[in-house]
């Protein structure tokens, strides 16, 4: 690129401009060059001098639901009541102001010299400064410098800065800044605060009388106020009524109406309706601003009465503390948050937030495994599982109500939240997938290490929060409606935490992924274990608590009676309900079903579902299905063809069912070696191990058990005893009594033959010989040990013990 054009082309503009320099005596150093510097030196402050932002105030903190009505608010930093700027003014305040303090706001540019040589008229002849004549421009000036001295030279920058404001900001923003930032008397600041402050209710709500009232207090704010010198105020207000009729804003009649309205008196506490998804936000870093949340306010109004009402009456036996999530199962959008009660006369702690607080989580995990076992093909949805006492390790699991049923179909087994199942399911499972599972689902707190936790995992081992409990619920739910939405695909982002800023994505496209952390199938058939109606086990009557409707809803208790959790599940709503005291307490009878179940059920009430979850057929397949074991189905197996998640294929075959001979009547078991093998019945016999069998046949009736071999025949080796406790490689300790003398370990076993003798060794040393009930007391030593039990036909069994002290 050649320069030399470009100088040819711009030199004749240079020398024109040079002749017109020298004419006009710009020069250097001619007088006009220094007036000519001074004018470029005055724009360029006058350019930069205003500041960005105008205002450094801090702002309170505002909560608005969804559509945008007021719900709690926290005080700015200063102990000041500012509210941030709204988009908008209300037009009767617009009228009101400007009527009283800047009649021609609207068609000056910052100023009005009719008003300042009026208000230089009344300082000069009466000696003092009794009129400003600021426009709202000046006045919006000064409120940003902090209302400096009335003085002439202040007056004079407040000139120049308020046409410079006039420049930068439309007449729309100069108003809202001055309707923000106004006094309004004590520590009341701009026109929302005072609204809701003076008359408890939004600025766009209030009357021409109230307007009127509010517009006339940043005159004198420090003077006049509600609450003091009423008198003066309303001689203020019922003067600009009258010059507002005089004007045609309003006419008489609306004058006379409003001059008939009361004043404020002291000012109202601010509405606190969301108190702790304030407290949430502000440790969030949303401090001083503005917060439109996802909340209904309806809804908050609703479940706050309702977790007050509960916990009025729980407060009767010292629980004192509800929290309580609603959210929107498919947007995973949060509609009602209250993470704690107050209770009126009792100091309950009330400003922990319960929500986001750590606690015991109970069974309120369960779910989650018996997906994945579902997801992993390690069982299908109602599969038999051992229920009988279990001891691994130093690790004993009891269930809630003490008793044990042989073995109960998993999906019953989560229905009834029975823990020593859940604790052999995890077993198979492995506690690392678990706790990998749950960390993908949103449970952060659950940050230590698998072996940290061990098999309690499951049954409170791990503190969660309500909130990363529900949203994980609703989660789980979400991707079963996104693969029957999106024919089979999922969104990548249905596993997430629970959201309370209301979004302007709701319209975008989701991305869709093929597969999920826990697949439809197996969300489906958790979701209808959840459902069941019939909770007999533990949960004695919770159908008063039931809804009319259908909901999946899980319950949970800690170790202590501490933590009373409730989740309940819908396709519309996901609702999350914890009590206890926020101390840490426990109380007696404090359960899931007994306290937590409730308020979750009278919530569902309120909101009213309708839905429920669609099959989603393309995640399940086809497979002939045992009926009685809920394994796949043998050759010896009664079956059924049943749709199961597509993993079921990879379930194991029953194990339950066995072929087994019988004589010509059917009524003993043969073998060919004393039975002709032309005169044998074979029959498909359901067999349970015989611990198994023990206590299920105590709450099975119709259980049959095997026939006895006919006489002469012998019985081929068979499990026909078993050693109960201890457990093999189990880890024990000897109690001691009250009086600290040294306790008695009792060992168990059980026999088909309820007239079996068993004999007993440890160690190879005869101990004791039993007749039903099997069962006897010894004192092993600290250390390893081997306790053998034979009958009288030889069967034996064996465990090895270890006693870690006494």
């Amino acid at each position: 690129m050649q320069i030399q054009p470009i100088i040819n082309k711009i030199t004749p503009y240079w020398r024109r401009f040079r002749a017109w320099y020298i004419r006009h005596r710009l020069q250097y150093p001619k007088p006009r060059f220094w007036m000519l510097c001074g004018v470029f030196i005055f724009g360029v402050w006058f350019y930069f001098c205003l500041p960005n932002p105008l205002f450094k105030a801090p702002y309170s903190t505002i909560v608005e639901d969804r559509n945008g009505n007021f719900l709690s608010a926290r005080i700015a930093a200063d102990n000041q009541w500012r509210f941030p700027l709204s988009d908008s003014v209300p037009t009767k305040f617009k009228e009101s102001i400007c009527c009283f303090e800047d009649e021609y706001f609207y068609y000056h540019l910052g100023i009005n010299p009719v008003s300042m040589a009026r208000a230089m008229k009344q300082n000069f002849s009466r000696g003092r400064v009794v009129s400003g004549g600021s426009t709202i421009s000046m006045q919006v000036i000064r409120l940003s410098r902090g209302d400096q001295n009335r003085s002439i030279w202040n007056k004079l920058y407040e000139i120049i800065l308020a046409v410079r404001l006039e420049l930068r900001y439309s007449k729309a923003e100069i108003m809202n800044l001055y309707a923000a930032h106004a006094p309004f008397g004590g520590n009341v600041v701009g026109l929302e605060a005072a609204s809701w402050r003076y008359y408890n209710r939004p600025a766009s709500m209030l009357s021409w009388g109230e307007t009127a009232t509010l517009a006339v207090l940043p005159n004198a704010p420090a003077l006049v106020f509600p609450g003091k010198n009423h008198h003066l105020l309303l001689i203020k207000r019922n003067k600009l009524l009258d010059k507002m009729v005089s004007v045609g804003v309003i006419d008489s009649t609306v004058a006379e109406l409003a001059k008939a309205e009361p004043l404020p008196d002291k000012p109202n506490p601010l509405p606190q309706t969301a108190q702790h998804l304030l407290s949430k936000a502000i440790v969030d870093g949303y401090a001083g601003q503005r917060i439109q949340t996802t909340l209904n306010e309806k809804t908050q109004l609703r479940v706050n009465t309702i977790a007050q009402k509960y916990g009025r009456y729980y407060s009767e036996n010292f629980v004192n503390n509800i929290a309580v999530l609603v959210l929107d199962t498919r947007s995973g959008e949060i509609l009602a948050y209250v993470g704690n009660i107050e209770i009126l006369g009792k100091n309950t702690n009330q400003f922990v937030d319960n929500v986001v607080s750590l606690r015991s989580s109970g069974s309120i995990l369960k779910p989650f495994l018996y997906a994945g076992m579902l997801n992993e093909g390690n069982i299908l949805p109602n599969s038999l599982l051992p229920d009988v006492p279990t001891r691994i390790g130093g690790y004993a699991p009891k269930n809630f109500e003490k008793t044990y049923q042989g073995v109960v179909p998993a999906d019953e087994a989560l229905a009834h939240s029975l823990n020593i199942p859940a604790v052999r399911m995890l077993q198979e499972y492995q506690v690392d997938k678990l706790h990998h599972l749950l960390k993908k689902a949103g449970f952060t707190s659950i940050n230590k290490p698998p072996d940290y936790y061990g098999l309690s995992l499951i049954l409170g081992g791990a503190e969660v929060s309500l909130f990363e409990t529900t949203s994980a619920y609703a989660s789980m739910a979400r991707s079963l409606l996104s693969f029957n939405n999106y024919g089979g695909k999922y969104q990548a982002n249905d596993y997430r935490a629970a959201s309370y800023l209301l979004s302007d994505e709701k319209d975008k496209k989701p991305d869709l992924v093929s597969s999920a952390l826990l697949n439809a199938g197996a969300v489906y058939y958790t979701m209808n274990a959840l459902a069941m109606v019939n909770r007999p086990w533990g949960e004695i009557g919770w159908e008063y608590f039931a809804s009319s409707h259908k909901i999946a809803w899980k319950t949970g208790t800690s170790f202590g009676f501490r933590d009373a959790w409730a989740v309940g599940v819908t396709p519309q709503y996901t609702v999350g309900v914890w009590v206890g005291n926020s101390t840490g307490e426990g109380r007696p009878e404090l359960t899931g079903v007994s306290y937590a179940s409730p308020v979750m059920f009278e919530i569902f009430k309120q909101l009213n579902p309708t839905e429920w979850f669609k099959v989603p057929t393309k995640d399940l397949t086809t497979v002939s299905v045992c009926k009685q074991s809920g394994y796949r189905s043998t050759d010896n197996c009664p079956a059924e063809n049943r749709l199961v998640p597509k993993s079921g294929i990879k379930v194991k075959a029953c194990l339950y069912h066995q072929s087994v001979f019988l004589d010509s009547t059917e009524t003993y078991r043969v073998t060919g070696a004393c039975y002709p093998p032309s005169s044998m019945h074979i029959r498909s016999w359901f067999v349970l191990p015989p611990t198994q069998e023990y206590f299920y046949k105590r709450n099975n009736p119709e259980y049959m058990m095997l026939p006895p071999y006919m006489d002469g025949c012998a019985p081929p080796k068979e499990q026909v005893l078993d050693i109960i406790e201890p457990d093999n490689n189990s880890a024990i300790y000897i109690p001691k009594g009250m009086d600290g003398e040294e306790g008695m370990l009792i060992f168990d076993a059980v026999h088909r033959n309820p007239n079996a003798t068993l004999f007993w060794h440890i160690d190879g040393e005869f101990i004791a010989q039993t007749h039903a009930p099997h069962s006897i007391e010894v004192t092993p030593t600290i250390g390893k040990h081997k306790v053998v039990i034979v009958d009288e036909a030889g069967n034996s069994a064996v465990r090895y013990f270890k006693i870690l002290g006494k």
